[in-house]
């Protein structure tokens, strides 16, 4: 059995989440602690009580994300686990990649979440409310989705933020285009064309602002290689060079998440198993409707840990 570990992106916050894991582990516990001193304020309050609207803001759910992610590897550390020995790759979907390098030892668990912090402010503070937008285009190809961005551009940025696989593949750019694209995925047959409740254009050419600033972060933080490789969500391949996963992690920011070609990467190398560490089950439900061969399986509550860890020590 070959087995990557993948974590999970913004949009599988819900309030509670990790709590389980903080009330019955110290390790837990002292992920959130240590997230809480980090940004200087009582994350973890707002992930076990919310209120949802303040957990959704962008700049708290990517550090509450990814500590509810380090939280559950903490737990299996203390339980004999050992990441380096167990694990072939690991992967993370938009900011799970940083939830990813932080289980891999790139970055402390401090610096991540400071970088995600950064990360979440600089993505809402580079376009103005309004101006952009995203829209999930259900049911089409990708090169089909390519050809209608192309036409849309002719009005504005427009272009794929997310191969999610399964017929998913998210839209990211200038409201106007983007709507556009969306009237002609329609047309062109796609089962369904929504545009999304989102802040901020993702993963589009809008976000410059915000690589910049991720650049300058990433050049002032303590980096090392990672224990085991990382399949960048912009490359679909494994790196394991801590100055080109920086690069990498700056190009993310205006770049797509190419994660159905992550999962068939993983499927023509051998990987047998992706267990989900964290929040929800978005990635083990992406890894079904993307190759059959792959076997998902999320883990996130004291009970997923002692089935994950029998599996994974026996």
């Amino acid at each position: 059995m070959t087995v990557a570990f993948t974590f999970p992106g913004q949009g599988s916050q819900t309030v509670g989440m990790g709590k389980d894991l903080a009330d019955n582990f110290a390790e837990a516990r002292a992920v959130f602690e240590e997230v809480d001193e980090a940004l200087g304020e009582k994350l973890s309050d707002i992930i076990f009580n919310g209120p949802d609207d303040r957990l959704t803001l962008t700049a708290n759910a990517q550090p509450a994300l990814m500590a509810v992610s380090i939280a559950v590897m903490r737990v299996l550390k203390a339980r004999g686990f050992d990441l380096k020995s167990k694990v072939s790759y690991v992967a993370g979907h938009s900011l799970g990649e940083y939830s990813a390098l932080c289980a891999a030892g790139t970055f402390s668990l401090a610096d991540t979440a400071r970088l995600l912090r950064i990360r979440g402010n600089a993505m809402q503070a580079a376009v103005p409310v309004g101006v952009g937008a995203m829209a999930a285009i259900i049911g089409l190809e990708h090169a089909d989705v390519i050809d209608i961005c192309t036409e849309a551009l002719a009005i504005g940025a427009c272009q794929i933020a997310n191969d999610n696989g399964g017929g998913q593949i998210v839209i990211s750019g200038e409201k106007a285009p983007v709507e556009k694209a969306a009237e002609l995925a329609t047309a062109k047959g796609a089962k369904r064309a929504i545009l999304l409740p989102v802040s901020a254009p993702f993963h589009s050419s809008l976000m410059a602002p915000a690589a910049e600033a991720m650049r300058a972060a990433l050049a002032e933080v303590a980096k090392s290689d990672p224990v085991v490789p990382v399949v960048a969500n912009v490359r679909a391949a494994p790196v394991t060079d801590a100055g080109e996963i920086a690069d990498l992690l700056v190009a993310q920011v205006t770049g797509q998440v190419r994660w159905r070609e992550t999962v068939e990467w993983f499927a023509a190398n051998n990987v047998t198993t992706l267990y989900e560490i964290g929040a929800g089950k978005v990635l083990t439900g992406l890894a079904r409707r993307i190759d059959k061969s792959v076997n998902g399986i999320a883990v996130n509550t004291t009970t997923d840990i002692d089935t994950a860890l029998a599996s994974l020590l026996g």
